[in-house]
C-alpha cells in the first residue's frame, strides 16, 4: 500500500474515532446524538482499541487485517498489525514511520504532508467541526443497526481525500465511534471495526516516536516532500 494514501487513510480513521459534528438543518434528535458523541469526543485525550480493517478494491478480493491501534491527542496515533502480517505505522506531530518486518523495510516520511490538508489540520489538531466539511444524516432505510447502535451517512461538502461517503457507526450506550464503511469515488471500499475500546489511558508521547531497528533499509522521505 502506498504510503501516501496509507496515511490519508488512517488520518480519516483518526478524525472518524475522535470526532463528529452536523448541520445546524438537522432534526433535533440527531442534534441531541451528535451532540453526545461530541461530549464523548472532548472527554477522549486518548484512545486505545483493537481493530479489524477490510479493504475492498473493486474487481478484486477483500483483504483483511487486525491489530490495535492507540490515539493520543494531538498529531498522534500508532498502528500495530498483527495479522495477516506485522506492520506498525507511528505518526507524531513531526514525523511518520511505516515498519515492514518481513520485507525489512522503514519508510519515514515528514508528518506535515499528513498534515497539510484544512480538514486534517483542524481535526487533529483538536479544533474542527466535521460540520464544515461534511453533510451528516441518519442512514437510510436503517439508522441503527441489529445491536441498535446509531447509523449516520457523512456525504464531504467537497473532494475530502477522495471519499464519496461514510457509513458511521455510532454506540448505542457510550456515543462512542464502534465502526466506520468508506466509499471512495472509485468504488474501493474500506471498513474498520474497533473493540476493546479503552479511553485515557496514560499514553507516554514517547510512545509514538519510533528507532528503526539495526540492519533494516530505511527510505526517508522527507527531503522528497520539500
Amino acid at each position: 500500500m502506498n504510503m501516501n494514501f496509507c496515511l490519508k487513510l488512517l488520518t480519516i480513521v483518526w478524525l472518524m474515532v475522535f470526532s463528529v459534528s452536523v448541520s445546524f438543518a438537522e432534526i433535533l434528535v440527531l442534534s441531541e446524538l451528535v451532540e453526545k458523541i461530541q461530549e464523548s469526543y472532548e472527554r477522549a485525550v486518548n484512545v486505545e482499541a483493537k481493530f479489524v480493517q477490510e479493504v475492498t478494491i473493486k474487481s478484486m478480493s477483500k483483504e483483511t487485517e487486525e491489530g490495535v491501534v492507540y490515539f493520543k491527542k494531538p498529531k498522534k496515533m500508532r498502528w500495530i498489525y498483527s495479522k495477516p502480517g506485522l506492520k506498525e505505522l507511528i505518526v507524531n506531530p513531526e514525523k511518520a514511520w511505516l515498519y515492514i518486518p518481513e520485507d525489512n523495510l522503514v519508510y519515514i516520511q515528514d508528518a506535515k504532508d499528513l498534515f497539510n490538508s484544512g480538514l486534517t489540520v483542524k481535526f487533529i489538531s483538536g479544533i474542527g467541526k466535521l460540520k464544515d466539511d461534511f453533510k451528516i444524516n441518519f442512514s437510510q432505510p436503517d439508522f441503527v443497526d441489529g445491536d441498535g447502535n446509531y447509523l449516520l451517512d457523512l456525504v464531504p461538502r467537497g473532494s475530502a481525500a477522495g471519499i464519496e461517503k461514510i457509513l458511521l457507526v455510532v454506540g448505542k450506550d457510550n456515543f462512542q465511534v464502534t465502526g466506520f464503511t468508506l466509499t471512495d469515488f472509485y468504488g474501493n471500499i474500506t471498513g474498520i471495526t474497533f473493540g476493546d475500546m479503552k479511553i485515557n489511558n496514560k499514553l507516554p508521547d514517547t510512545f509514538f516516536e519510533f528507532t528503526p531497528p539495526s540492519g533494516v533499509d530505511i527510505y526517508d522521505l522527507t527531503n522528497e516532500s520539500q
